[in-house]
């Protein structure tokens, strides 16, 4: 079910608001309720899933609870191996598998398993639970609570990756508490404006990126197909995760909880550490907290330093997906925050606007090699940008300059929706918008979240 559909808004969305708010004065039923149509919305995509994720949160939970009666942490070490191993048989078997028959010649006769929706961002769940409980850090929840932190039907998809502690104790606040008002309004506009980006935006970029990427693994693009490709994408994946993230914080604001922002105009940055503080920044805290930090950090010298953000990093674009080039995306990310502390070590000068340039043509770059089906594509687009035949002209320039346009001078939607408060005037405004963007949808094509794919 995706939030860019008409079954969502209207099949899904609307009775399940109904149905809250009418159950807001009884906590116990509310929140109950609340997990049951997160479950159900989940199996709306494939019911066989379902017990994998149910499976997932009671196993978690029965950890945890057996952790608390007989204090061994081996409990939680196994546990934590055991998720990282479900996302691996899902995930990673076959990648796996390929790049042990590329090393060695031996073939393995796999089965074909279907990626379950998801699995990646509910399984970091379970684990931060996990490893804070490890550190001593995390309390003990009821089923109910845990369940409904790994299974929130705004988060589940494709994040924000949350920590506990962040909504679990907002579950048993009243959803009619002080400010109620302000959050609904503030939530309706983030979801609205979440999905102008998704279907206004992001969706026109696709039909100008998707083709050039899908062609580049057969033959070389021209020189302006490649370019297309190589300006859209990067505009592309921003606003359509950009425009996830805020339909799942205004989803959670509907439901009376606050969830973490995570994009602040990334594109603004003017080096690649203030790109991570601005870029899908729960992915990156996660990645700080449990990678980077754990393998030494700051705190052991250079040399441990710049080897925790190339394996933090490779890491990383190994979590985005089963492929090489996903392995070469964080790569080239760890050399370029490797490169960023040795930069700041020698306290060499640099310009804002040169900092902001050179940032720009280094994701321009990277972007490629996360976005091609292949290595072989990925080198086929780079190169027809350098020195390809044909047209050197892209196309699609004025949907691109919109975007663009967008993107660099645009107030962010957390700031405007922060400013907003539940005013006459916003009711007619809303209605016409939504009005609009339904139209929108059912003129279709519905295009999926590329999140959805990780």
């Amino acid at each position: 079910m995706l939030f860019n559909s008409l079954i969502f808004i209207l099949g899904f969305l609307q009775p399940v608001l109904f149905i809250y708010w009418l159950l807001a004065r009884h906590d116990e039923v509310r929140l109950y309720f609340l997990l049951l149509a997160s479950v159900l919305f989940y199996g709306y995509w494939d019911w066989r899933f379902e017990p994998l994720l149910v499976g997932s949160i009671l196993f978690n939970w029965l950890v945890a609870a057996a952790y608390f009666r007989i204090g061994r942490k081996s409990l939680l070490v196994a546990a934590i191996v055991a998720n990282l191993l479900s996302l691996a048989v899902f995930k990673y078997l076959g990648f796996f598998a390929g790049a042990v028959a590329d090393a060695t010649g031996l073939r393995f006769d796999l089965p074909a398993i279907l990626l379950p929706i998801g699995i990646s961002f509910f399984t970091f769940h379970n684990i931060i639970y996990l490893a804070d409980l490890y550190a001593g850090r995390a309390p003990r929840y009821s089923l109910r609570d845990y369940g409904l932190y790994i299974a929130l039907f705004p988060q589940i998809l494709a994040g924000p990756l949350v920590r506990y502690y962040e909504i679990v104790p907002q579950f048993r606040l009243s959803p009619l508490r002080e400010g109620w008002e302000a959050r609904l309004a503030q939530g309706i506009a983030l979801f609205l404006m979440g999905l102008g980006k998704k279907i206004l935006l992001a969706d026109s970029l696709a039909p100008l990126a998707d083709p050039v990427f899908a062609a580049a693994g057969q033959h070389a693009p021209t020189q302006g197909e490649a370019w297309t490709g190589a300006l859209a994408f990067p505009l592309q994946i921003y606003f359509d995760f950009s425009g996830y993230s805020d339909m799942a914080i205004g989803l959670a604001l509907m439901l009376g909880f606050g969830l973490p922002v995570n994009f602040n105009a990334p594109y603004r940055a003017d080096s690649l550490r203030e790109f991570w503080r601005r870029w899908h920044m729960t992915l990156s805290r996660f990645l700080r907290d449990y990678l980077y930090i754990p393998l030494g950090g700051n705190r052991h010298g250079l040399t441990r330093q710049q080897a925790a953000l190339l394996i933090t990093m490779a890491l990383g674009g190994l979590w985005h997906g089963a492929g090489w080039t996903f392995v070469i995306w964080g790569m080239l990310h760890g050399i370029g925050l490797a490169v960023g502390v040795l930069w700041r070590r020698w306290r060499v000068p640099m310009s804002r606007p040169l900092g902001w340039a050179l940032l720009m043509v280094f994701l321009l770059v990277s972007w490629v090699f996360f976005r091609a089906p292949s290595l072989p594509a990925a080198w086929n687009v780079l190169t027809a940008m350098a020195a390809g035949s044909g047209p050197a002209w892209p196309r699609g320039l004025s949907t691109i300059a919109i975007a663009a346009a967008v993107v660099f001078l645009a107030p962010t939607s957390q700031s405007i929706a922060g400013r907003l408060r539940p005013y006459r005037w916003l009711a007619p405004a809303g209605a016409f918008a939504t009005i609009a963007l339904l139209l929108k949808l059912a003129d279709g094509p519905a295009y999926e979240f590329i999140y959805f794919h990780f």
